[in-house]
């Protein structure tokens, strides 16, 4: 989760320089000539490692170009990323074999990875429900939530608030992911702020851990776990 977190966040520093259109085009011609001469050679993963950009996006710019050379027209998002789910889709099938090896070997983008990272989040949303029902808490979960309207909610709301380390929660948002400070910061912008302006205060559990010094907003109410907490209170037995 690290790794991950750290080498998306280089890919996104040198993100500028790769786009540049002559870049692309270099790129793009490069790998053309040599699958002339190299077919069976595995060039786009060869191509990523030389230039140090991600296999997966460094697929998206090969198939944009071909799309763009085929079709003398731009190819919408749509249709990319179902070429990259299924390669084997592309009109050019030796294009198709070198941009499925570029999916498969990448282990922080592209469809696979994003197929992983929802199942590794599912399921922590699930083991999380579990617990809470062990703990015959009563709660709402996000689908639930969303029948009754809302549109922007956390993972859980708790139907009766409980008490954590002395700290009042309404709801618990998972993240099965680590939290560093990119991503924290991140998320209180993008999410947990407008929860605790419209539900109250929460908690968020960061399954793979959190540098702890991020947890120091318990006093504007929201409150830092790696684990499901064993320390629970319900209001009811105050």
């Amino acid at each position: 989760s690290i790794f991950s977190q750290e080498y998306q966040k280089r890919m996104k520093r040198s993100m500028v320089r790769h786009h540049a259109p002559d870049v692309v085009k270099a790129y793009y011609q490069r790998y053309r000539s040599e699958a002339k001469t190299r077919p069976t050679a595995p060039l786009l993963l060869e191509l990523a490692n030389q230039v140090d950009l991600s296999p997966a996006l460094l697929a998206r710019l090969i198939v944009e170009c071909f799309l763009e050379e085929r079709e003398a027209s731009v190819a919408s998002r749509h249709v990319l990323n179902n070429m990259l789910r299924e390669p084997y889709s592309i009109p050019d099938l030796l294009l198709a074999k070198h941009v499925e090896q570029c999916t498969v070997n990448d282990c922080c983008y592209g469809p696979l990875v994003n197929c992983i990272k929802h199942a590794v989040g599912l399921e922590h949303e699930d083991l999380l429900r579990d617990k809470l029902r062990e703990k015959n808490l009563s709660f709402l979960d996000e689908n639930q939530l969303r029948i009754k309207g809302y549109d922007k909610t956390p993972d859980i709301i708790l139907e009766v608030p409980i008490a954590v380390d002395g700290h009042i929660v309404h709801w618990i948002e998972s993240k099965a992911s680590f939290g560093d400070e990119h991503s924290h910061h991140t998320y209180l912008n993008e999410q947990f702020w407008s929860y605790c302006n419209r539900f109250g205060p929460g908690l968020v559990i960061y399954w793979y851990g959190f540098v702890s010094e991020l947890d120091c907003q318990r006093g504007r109410g929201i409150l830092l776990r790696d684990g499901f907490p064993s320390d629970i209170v319900t209001l009811s037995q105050v």
